[in-house]
């Protein structure tokens, strides 16, 4: 099943009950997350976005740096409670 958010876009393997991650805003890349690492991503940005200014970079491929504004982060928190709801 496609999903698309306001951060994220990819595709819910129901028969795996995996997240295949396509797209990190305008940068495409082929990430499979399961639940447990989309629960342990939230826990990160959630306890991270407390301290500093709320800002994050993400790197793809890990080569790739993709910078995050405060909003972003939100955003992509967002997407990310929202594919929670895809796992089964």
């Amino acid at each position: 099943m496609r999903w698309n958010g306001e951060i994220m876009a990819g595709e819910m393997d129901e028969h795996t009950n995996e997240f295949m991650l396509r797209q990190v805003k305008h940068l495409s890349t082929e990430s499979i997350l399961s639940e447990k690492q989309v629960d342990t991503l939230t826990r990160y940005l959630e306890s991270s976005g407390q301290e500093g200014d709320g800002e994050q970079i993400l790197t793809l491929y890990d080569q790739l740096p993709v910078r995050l504004n405060q909003k972003e982060v939100e955003q992509f928190l967002d997407d990310l409670d929202k594919i929670k709801s895809l796992y089964h």
